[in-house]
């Protein structure tokens, strides 16, 4: 049976002191000068990023980074409203006839049809269209490797993973705890996108509830960094986030008000690191995290009170802050 990738946000399922040492330093958001941010950065990150995220590995990914698909939409003769009416068609009402990028067809399936309103994909193919947009550390090796013929790709993909965990220690502090979280979320991806596909959402669920610990202390133990998902408002207790983390919740929340560009948190504690940066909710989110009856199913939410009948987190819209990743490592 032909596979299907299911784009569908981690952040529906899983999620796990104010004073600070004098020792500590923070590094915060950026605050933007004149103009805001370009729409199309943030919605792409939020709602793309999940399968097409640039920090993932080649066999953790579930979808092909965003750059991989720029490069395969445009060359010298596209136009910008070429470009974005190829990608309202095409995340629409994918075919595989249309596809252009049929490798990643093959190996993620097909991209199912997409709810997005026509604005919000406008606004991420105009943000793709005019700027650089961040690339795995492997890319391009593998981009130009492919143009090669008689080339071993299984010694390739075992050279890239390692030259991106070598990479990944001598990134700034707010890019490797961003890193380890993004790659982490990957793993957990790929594992549920398998339990959708053959199983269902209210599978997805259970799975979640059994298998995102051991499959999140797996990655910190591969990173070697503490890796949490917490939140003011948790779903299971265990992921409730302590003051401190409550308290860069509220600054998150506080910045996406404000419309700022919103970049990691960095602080350092004696010989720690650590890197904090929000889950923000979208449309896919509010079908567990939204209102009961509405946008979360009977189903749904019969389920969701089995698995967790301590459940703080419904009640969301989109674009707001559903908690943080909290990733602690050694400097």
């Amino acid at each position: 049976m032909k596979k299907t990738l299911i784009i569908f946000t981690l952040s529906l399922f899983i999620f796990s002191c104010n004073n600070e040492k004098k020792n500590t330093t923070l590094t915060s958001v950026k605050t933007l000068e004149g103009e805001s941010a370009h729409p199309g950065k943030k919605l792409m990150e939020t709602n793309c990023y999940v399968c097409h995220s640039p920090t993932a590995s080649q066999d953790d990914r579930v979808g092909p980074p965003m750059i991989a698909i720029k490069k395969h939409y445009i060359d010298s003769n596209t136009s910008k409203d070429e470009f974005i009416k190829s990608m309202q068609a095409w995340i629409k009402n994918p075919k595989e006839d249309d596809a252009k990028m049929f490798g990643a067809v093959k190996r993620f399936g097909l991209m199912p049809k997409q709810s997005f309103p026509d604005e919000t994909i406008q606004q991420i193919a105009d943000y793709m269209f005019d700027n650089e947009i961040e690339q795995p550390i492997w890319f391009e090796d593998h981009f130009k490797g492919k143009k090669e013929k008689g080339k071993g790709n299984n010694k390739g993909k075992g050279m890239h993973k390692q030259q991106a965990q070598s990479s990944f220690e001598k990134l700034p502090y707010g890019e490797r705890g961003l890193t380890y979280a993004l790659s982490t979320k990957a793993v957990l991806g790929k594992n549920l996108m398998g339990t959708i596909q053959k199983k269902g959402v209210i599978e997805a669920l259970a799975f979640c509830n059994e298998q995102a610990y051991p499959l999140t202390d797996s990655m910190s133990v591969v990173h070697n960094a503490n890796i949490k998902r917490v939140s003011d408002k948790p779903r299971n207790q265990n992921n409730q986030a302590n003051s401190f983390e409550i308290n860069k919740i509220e600054t998150f929340k506080k910045q996406l008000k404000n419309k700022l560009e919103i970049e990691p948190i960095v602080a350092e504690i004696e010989e720690k690191v650590h890197v904090y940066y929000p889950i923000i909710t979208n449309d896919m989110c509010l079908k567990c995290h939204g209102t009961p009856n509405q946008s979360v199913t009977n189903e749904t939410l019969n389920k969701l009170q089995q698995l967790y009948p301590n459940d703080k987190a419904l009640g969301y819209n989109i674009n707001e802050i559903r908690g943080i990743w909290s990733v602690t490592f050694d400097k």
